[in-house]
């Protein structure tokens, strides 16, 4: 590969798992910056429901591809890898570092293994009258849908992102092919050292259910109050992020905050299995288990491929 790269490492896992605190310790240890691979922090003005980084954590360690896109703008895979790889070159030309850190699987996929998703371009009829269906019957409809046309897509896809099922049936039915069995374009990967943080499965739903509590203390709510005012809504692929759509119910008087925050939970302990699904299947990822000794292993193996 002729293109000039920077030394790359990636840290993954199941979100709450604590992946940007020990990120921030390893660029503190090591130097370098964040290329965030998280599909939610792009967007401008969701910072309490997304997790972002803090100020101190950002004053500590320089992030790339945070809270740069209008939640009204479209974003694709394809718009990600674009932005990431030209994140990477600017770092390569100043011999930095790049931590790719983040759960977003498919946007480490696009960047790092190089997958495309299918080469089957958006037609617009289909793809209108499917948002239309979701609109009007809710997201768990059409994902029941994609559930009897490509079982396996479903399995993988989080029935409320409206935007990546429409675009499984679109694949799907024009092609007259499974979504999940048609062949993706790989190019050569990027070479780099892989990082998964685990944690026991118990002990990380009780600790995103408190980052969820602690999130309707710090203002949750009246955050979403803030994108209602700005003429954002729960329709918009933006704000399928776990927790908003129920946050904005809240704000509308259409739903308790009890229950939203109880929805938001089991929400987030679903996407957490299909997380740690996927990254199950994914030999090449050295395993940290969160805690006290996580930075220890993770900075030999770091030493150990940088020399």
């Amino acid at each position: 590969m002729s293109r000039q790269l920077p030394r790359i490492i990636v840290l993954t896992g199941p979100t709450g798992t604590g992946k940007t605190a020990l990120t921030v310790e390893l660029v503190e240890r090591f130097g370098g910056e964040v290329v965030s691979a998280d599909s939610r922090q792009v967007y401008k003005y969701l910072d309490v429901g997304t997790a972002k980084p803090d100020a101190d954590e950002l004053r500590r360690a320089r992030h790339h591809l945070i809270d740069y896109v209008d939640p009204a703008e479209p974003f694709s895979v394809t718009r990600y890898r674009e932005d990431a790889d030209a994140a990477l070159d600017d770092l390569a030309a100043r011999g930095q570092i790049a931590w790719v850190v983040g759960g977003s699987w498919h946007y480490i996929q696009a960047l790092v293994d190089r997958i495309e998703p299918p080469r089957v371009p958006p037609i617009p009829e289909l793809r209108a009258e499917l948002e239309r269906q979701a609109a009007e019957h809710g997201p768990t409809a059409l994902h029941a849908r994609l559930a009897v046309v490509d079982p396996a897509a479903a399995a993988q896809i989080d029935a409320r992102n409206v935007r990546r099922v429409v675009r499984a049936l679109e694949v799907t039915l024009s092609l007259g092919r499974r979504f999940s069995e048609v062949g993706r374009f790989r190019g050569t990967p990027l070479p780099a050292l892989k990082l998964a943080l685990s944690m026991p499965r118990d002990e990380l739903y009780h600790r995103v259910d408190r980052r969820v509590d602690a999130m309707i203390e710090a203002g949750w709510v009246d955050e979403v109050r803030s994108l209602i005012a700005r003429g954002y809504d729960e329709r918009m692929p933006s704000l399928s992020s776990h927790g908003y759509r129920e946050m904005m119910a809240v704000a509308r008087g259409t739903l308790s905050l009890e229950e939203a925050v109880q929805k938001t939970k089991w929400m987030v302990h679903a996407y957490i299995r299909r997380q740690t699904s996927w990254l199950k299947q994914q030999p090449e990822y050295h395993w940290l288990e969160a805690g006290p000794d996580a930075f220890t292993r993770a900075a030999d193996l770091v030493s150990a491929f940088l020399s």
